[in-house]
């Protein structure tokens, strides 16, 4: 088969994804796979999956994603449904040469749901060791809060995420209504997470404006932001992102196919690398919208001109702001160097 040498560039590339929520992971062929197993929710299920193929998996508004989203949060029942979706998701990252990932569990929703957190994350646990010895791919773990449901609930998020840290819990993180859940109700919970010895991440700048962003980085000491595309709108926390070099997780297929960019060519992307932020590349919720972190690389290289330099530095942004240990960065960096050199 022949892989035109573009493509060919991006998949020999090591590359690292920071903003992946396991459960948008799951495809149309493991929904099936579940509501088969179950005998529920099939004929919502194929509904679903009709009406995203008709679409081409875009999406009216957040609204209507969040209710995608919960009807594949009702198929995760059990610790094993989520070690299946977990093994899907390994394949796949492995198969587009993702050395590693930092997945996000939301565990503020199985918490909603009154599932036993500790065997679920016990058989993902599981999962994970038996895909790293398989397929080589490397997994920790963000614990998500939702922030819309207010501090007590992260403060429980956060007492898992304590727990399990030995684990592979890396970080703390929330997501959810930005302007239901302002920064300034966390600041005890991440300031807590900090002392115990977690990084911290939050999705700012999605929905809500740039004072969102600035917030979670002054407020809460974020060191990642999820998304961020608001900071567009404001020099000032384009430059407090520059300066203090807080790294940008960029999902642009996600951005387009929820509305909150009209299309690809309006995403600022590239107004980001023009200023010198640092940039990486992700992909959300690859199974709702029909994509994976190669196929953000080439559209992201096709629809804004990016070079082969462009795309390793951002490979390499990646590594950087991960919360890997120094020692495995720069083993990736070395793989990094060898496969842009080849």
């Amino acid at each position: 088969m022949n892989i035109p040498p573009f493509q060919s560039f991006v998949r020999r590339l090591p590359k690292v994804e920071l903003h992946l929520h396991l459960e948008g992971s799951v495809r149309p062929e493991t929904l099936r796979e579940l509501s088969r197993a179950k005998g529920r929710l099939h004929d919502e299920t194929e509904d679903w999956i009709g009406q995203r193929e008709r679409t081409h998996f875009l999406y009216q508004n957040s609204r209507d994603f969040l209710e995608a989203f919960k009807l594949v949060t009702l198929l995760l029942e059990s610790p094993q449904d989520y070690a299946l979706v977990l093994t899907r998701l390994c394949e796949e990252l492995a198969a587009q040469n993702v050395r590693y990932a930092e997945v996000t569990l939301s565990a503020g929703v199985i918490l909603w749901k009154k599932q036993p957190v500790d065997a679920i994350f016990e058989a993902l646990v599981a999962a994970v060791n038996k895909a790293e010895a398989r397929l080589g791919v490397r997994v920790r773990w963000i614990f998500d809060a939702i922030r819309h449901f207010g501090a007590e609930h992260a403060w429980q998020v956060l007492e898992w995420a304590k727990r399990f840290r030995s684990q592979g819990v890396a970080a703390l993180g929330i997501g959810g209504d930005e302007n239901r859940g302002p920064a300034e109700l966390f600041t005890d919970v991440y300031r807590a997470a900090r002392d115990n010895g977690l990084h911290v991440t939050a999705h700012a700048g999605e929905s809500a404006g740039p004072e969102s962003i600035r917030a979670a980085v002054e407020l809460l000491g974020a060191e990642r932001i999820g998304h961020g595309l608001t900071a567009a709108r404001d020099p000032a926390v384009m430059a407090l992102l520059r300066e203090r070099q807080i790294p940008l997780e960029v999902c642009p297929t996600s951005n387009v196919s929820t509305g909150l960019v009209s299309s690809l060519r309006d995403h600022p992307l590239p107004q980001f690398l023009e200023e010198n932020l640092i940039v990486t590349l992700n992909s959300d919720d690859p199974g709702m919208f029909r994509t994976n972190l190669e196929r953000e690389f080439l559209l992201a290289a096709n629809q804004f001109s990016l070079s082969h330099q462009q795309l390793a530095k951002i490979a390499e942004n990646a590594i950087r702001a991960s919360f890997l240990p120094e020692a495995e960065k720069q083993a990736l960096m070395a793989e990094l160097a060898a496969a842009t050199e080849s």
